[in-house]
C-alpha cells in the first residue's frame, strides 16, 4: 500500500457552503472543512464574522492528494465556481466576509495561483468581463479557525440548502487546463 502525501489549500469564494461541496466532489480531495481566515479576532464566531468587523473571510480548507488531483485543477475550480471580479460579494451575499481569496501554503502554490489568475484574467478580458479582485496571499502566520459544526458539510446535511454561488460563466482555458 502506498503512503499518501496530503497537501492543503485554502479558498474563499463567497458563502463557504457551496464552495465546500464543489471541492469535496472532486476526485483526489480527501477532506474539506469550512472556517474563517484573514481577520483580527481570535476564534471568531459565525455571528461575529457576519458583522464584517473581524476582517475574516469564509474559507474552505481543502486537503488533497497531489498524486490524484493537482493544485492547478483546484485553482481552475476556484476561478470558475464564483465571480472573482465581484468585490466583497457573491450574488446576494455582501460583505468582506464573502471576498474572493486564495491563501497559499507553499511558494509553488503561490506561483501557480498567480499564473492561473493571469490566464483566467485573459479569458475574462476576451469575454468583456472586468478585472479579477481576488486576494492571493501567503497563509504563513495566518490562522485558520474552524467554523461551527453546523456549517461543516452543510449541503450534505441540507441537500436543498442555499448554494449561494454565481459565476462569470467563462470556462478556464482548455489549452492550459491539466
Amino acid at each position: 500500500m502506498r503512503s499518501m502525501t496530503i497537501s492543503t489549500a485554502y479558498f474563499a469564494t463567497g458563502c463557504f457552503w457551496g464552495a465546500e461541496r464543489r471541492f469535496w466532489n472532486l476526485a483526489g480531495v480527501v477532506n474539506t472543512s469550512v472556517g474563517y481566515m484573514g481577520g483580527t479576532t481570535e476564534n471568531p464566531s459565525y455571528e461575529e464574522v457576519c458583522t464584517g468587523r473581524t476582517g475574516h473571510a469564509e474559507m474552505v480548507q481543502v486537503e488533497f492528494d497531489p498524486s490524484l488531483i493537482s493544485y492547478q485543477r483546484l485553482l481552475e475550480e476556484f476561478w470558475t465556481m464564483h465571480d472573482p471580479t465581484s468585490l466583497n460579494s457573491q450574488g446576494g451575499d455582501i460583505g468582506t466576509q464573502y471576498r474572493s481569496s486564495i491563501y497559499t501554503t507553499t511558494a509553488d502554490q503561490m506561483a501557480q495561483a498567480l499564473v492561473s489568475r493571469d490566464i483566467y484574467q485573459r479569458a475574462l478580458t476576451e469575454s468583456g468581463i472586468g478585472e479579477i479582485v481576488s486576494e492571493i496571499l501567503d497563509s504563513n502566520g495566518v490562522t485558520y479557525y474552524l467554523a461551527e459544526e453546523y456549517h461543516q458539510k452543510y449541503l450534505a446535511k441540507n441537500p436543498n440548502g442555499y448554494d449561494c454561488h454565481s459565476s462569470t460563466g467563462v470556462a478556464f482555458p482548455e489549452s492550459v487546463a491539466k
